[in-house]
C-alpha cells in the first residue's frame, strides 16, 4: 500500500507540474488616453498637451523598461484610445508635423508588442477581463498614461469638448472587473492627475489589488528631463 500510495502522489505532481507551469503565465498592460486639442487650450494659463505625444512617449519608456525587464518573449499589451490621436491629426496638422498614427504603430513594431485600439472605458473592462484566457494568464503590471481626476481616467479630455471629457473609465465601473485577474504581487500604477485621491480606493475593493496613484496633480510637460516619467506634484498614495 505504501508503495502505491507514493507512486499515486508522484503521477499527482506529474500531472500537475504542466497545470502549476500555466498558472504563471504573465501579461503587462500599458494604457495610453489622447492628448488634447491645441485649439482649445493653447490659450489657457494651465494649457494640456502642447506636444501631442505626451502619453505615447511617457508609454513607450515604460514598455522599454519592461521589454528590458522581462525580455523578448514577454507579453505585452498596449491599449491606445485611437479616437483621440485621430483628432488631433486632422485638427493640428500643421502643427504636429508629423504622421501621429505611424508613430504609435512604430513604437508597437520596434517593441513587439500587442497594441490594442479601443474607443470607450467599456473595451478597456472587456479586455482586462477577457482579452486573453484570464484563467491561463494573469496581469502582472497595469500602467495608466492619460488625463485623470480623482474618480476617473478621461480618455478624450479637451479633445471633442473643451475642458471636459465624453469617453472615460469611471471608478463606479471598476465592479464589473472579475475578481483574480491579477498575479499575487502585481504592479499597478495610474500616472494621470488626482487617482490616490479616491480611484485607487475603489480600484482595491474591486480586485483586492493596490493601485499606486497621485495624491496632487501630475505633469508631463518637462518629460525630457526625466527620460518621460512624469512628476507628481504632490505625493504617490495608494
Amino acid at each position: 500500500m505504501t508503495s502505491r500510495f507514493f507512486l499515486l502522489v508522484l503521477i499527482a505532481l506529474t500531472v500537475a507540474a504542466p497545470l502549476a507551469h500555466a498558472d504563471v503565465q504573465k501579461e503587462y498592460i500599458v494604457l495610453s488616453g489622447g492628448p488634447s486639442l491645441i485649439e482649445w487650450e493653447k490659450y489657457k494659463a494651465a494649457s494640456h498637451d502642447f506636444w501631442w505625444g505626451n502619453f505615447i512617449r511617457a508609454a513607450r519608456v515604460r514598455i522599454e523598461q519592461l521589454r528590458k525587464e522581462f525580455g523578448p518573449s514577454a507579453r505585452i499589451t498596449w491599449l491606445v484610445y485611437r479616437p483621440a490621436y485621430e483628432r488631433r491629426a486632422a485638427h493640428m496638422r500643421d502643427h504636429d508635423q508629423t504622421d501621429i498614427i505611424a508613430n504609435i504603430l512604430s513604437v508597437r513594431d520596434k517593441y513587439g508588442v500587442n497594441l490594442v485600439w479601443f474607443t470607450s472605458g467599456a473595451d478597456v473592462i472587456n479586455y482586462l477581463n477577457a482579452g486573453l484566457p484570464r484563467n491561463q494568464v494573469k496581469i502582472a503590471s497595469f500602467d495608466f498614461y492619460g488625463h485623470s481626476n480623482s474618480k476617473c481616467f478621461m480618455f478624450d479630455y479637451s479633445n471633442q469638448i473643451d475642458s471636459a471629457s465624453k469617453a472615460w473609465l469611471h471608478e463606479n465601473d471598476l465592479s464589473r472587473l472579475k475578481h483574480g485577474l491579477f498575479t499575487k504581487d502585481a504592479h499597478i500604477k495610474s500616472w494621470g492627475c488626482h487617482t490616490g485621491e479616491s480611484m485607487s480606493k475603489v480600484w482595491r475593493q474591486a480586485t483586492g489589488k493596490k493601485m499606486i496613484g497621485a495624491i496632487g496633480k501630475t505633469d508631463y510637460s518637462d518629460g525630457h528631463l526625466r527620460g518621460w516619467v512624469p512628476a507628481v506634484n504632490g505625493r504617490w498614495g495608494s
